[in-house]
């Protein structure tokens, strides 16, 4: 596993990077203090990744210049999260992607996703 860098951090949270091929600039906004999941936030946790949230999007804005973003938590094992620490995904998109245009909905919504 590669080595996540802190880019940004504040007295709740941080913002990780690591280097990415096809995701370029995304990265995790993950509480100090471990919760497992975002149901588990504190009110400051929540206020804290709100307000790093807005410093992040300052940061990939000036860097990569994106035109759009996904931003979303997955929770618990059915909602597709992973990794048993809450981390809110912060993805810049880019207008000349295979995929531009297609959201966090787009392969849940898939009629391949129906349950039996």
């Amino acid at each position: 596993m590669e080595e996540q860098e802190i880019i940004l951090k504040n007295e709740n949270c941080m913002f990780l990077q690591v280097p990415q091929e096809v995701l370029i600039g995304s990265g995790l906004i993950v509480p100090i203090v471990h919760r497992e999941n975002l149901f588990d936030l504190t009110e400051d946790e929540w206020n804290s990744t709100f307000s790093l949230l807005q410093e992040v999007k300052t940061l990939l804005d000036e860097r990569y210049n994106p035109d759009g973003y996904n931003v979303g938590w997955n929770s618990q094992p059915a909602g597709g999260q992973h990794i048993m620490h809450a981390h809110l995904h912060v993805i810049p998109r880019f207008k000349d992607e295979p995929f531009a245009g297609k959201g966090i909905r787009y392969w849940i919504k898939d009629t391949k996703n129906k349950r039996v």
